[in-house]
């Protein structure tokens, strides 16, 4: 018997493999990309990239391979050529969706996390290296009904119609701007790439209402590096006000 793999997310990394690598098997870099911060991101940082998977490497023609396959058959694959230096490819590869209980026939949280941490390894390590990060974060909330939608009601109303590589520049609900590039899209999320202060990276996870009745959900992430104190509080009283000035009218409390 076969087993059936799907391509879940494939990025090009313009740094060399070397450099990527120890993204995936040292913990206090992986904590620069992975999840979000809570409690137990440590542990599960632990877990996930130093106890569970199996690593291997090869070289099959100009091509030098790092894979990280996990009991579960998900695998994450770095590859390098020699023709093309500099950069990496990631890719992570996961078995069919039969049998697998993340999956309701709508959405795949486990498919969903790896696009998103994917794309923000990615910018950690060419935008940001060698520095940390810290996350805001805010899960589960009502997506709202047509004509009142969180997202709309947050600024951010249109960003499908534009391009990967496009720019965008929305107007929060208490006035101030916001500015970035999109950075990836795909059904169910899109991220973008912040500019301001320093160069932030948004990912926005949409949860249909097939899954979530009766509206849907919206799950948002915020990776920051290198800010002080001072500034991370503003950022952080900025991000609560904004999801709480965008909340549908028909859940404010």
């Amino acid at each position: 018997m076969t087993l059936e793999l799907r391509e879940v997310v494939s990025v090009d990394i313009p740094v060399p493999l070397a450099t990527l690598w120890p993204y995936v098997r040292e913990p206090r870099l992986v904590h620069r990309w992975f999840g979000w911060d809570y409690d137990g991101l440590d542990d599960q940082i632990r877990s996930v990239f130093d106890v569970e998977p199996v690593e291997s490497h090869d070289v099959v023609g100009d091509s030098t391979i790092h894979t990280l396959t996990w009991p579960h058959l998900d695998v994450l694959t770095a590859r390098s050529r020699v023709s093309l230096p500099g950069h990496t490819r990631l890719t992570v590869t996961r078995r069919s969706h039969q049998g697998v209980s993340t999956f309701d026939g709508i959405r795949d949280e486990v498919d969903e996390g790896w696009i998103a941490f994917v794309h923000q390894l990615a910018f950690a390590v060419t935008v940001h290296p060698g520095e940390e990060r810290r996350t805001l974060s805010t899960f589960g909330l009502d997506a709202g009904t047509p004509g009142d939608r969180l997202l709309d009601n947050a600024g951010i109303a249109g960003i499908r119609s534009i391009p990967v590589g496009g720019h965008v520049q929305a107007r929060r609900p208490d006035g101030t701007l916001l500015g970035g590039t999109i950075d990836y899209m795909t059904p169910l999320q899109f991220g973008l790439r912040l500019h301001g202060i320093s160069a932030i990276y948004f990912v926005i996870m949409e949860i249909p209402a097939a899954a979530a009745p009766p509206n849907g959900r919206v799950n948002a992430i915020l990776s920051t590096y290198g800010l002080d104190e001072g500034t991370f509080a503003e950022v952080e009283d900025r991000w609560g006000k904004w999801w709480t000035a965008a909340m549908p009218r028909s859940v404010r409390t």
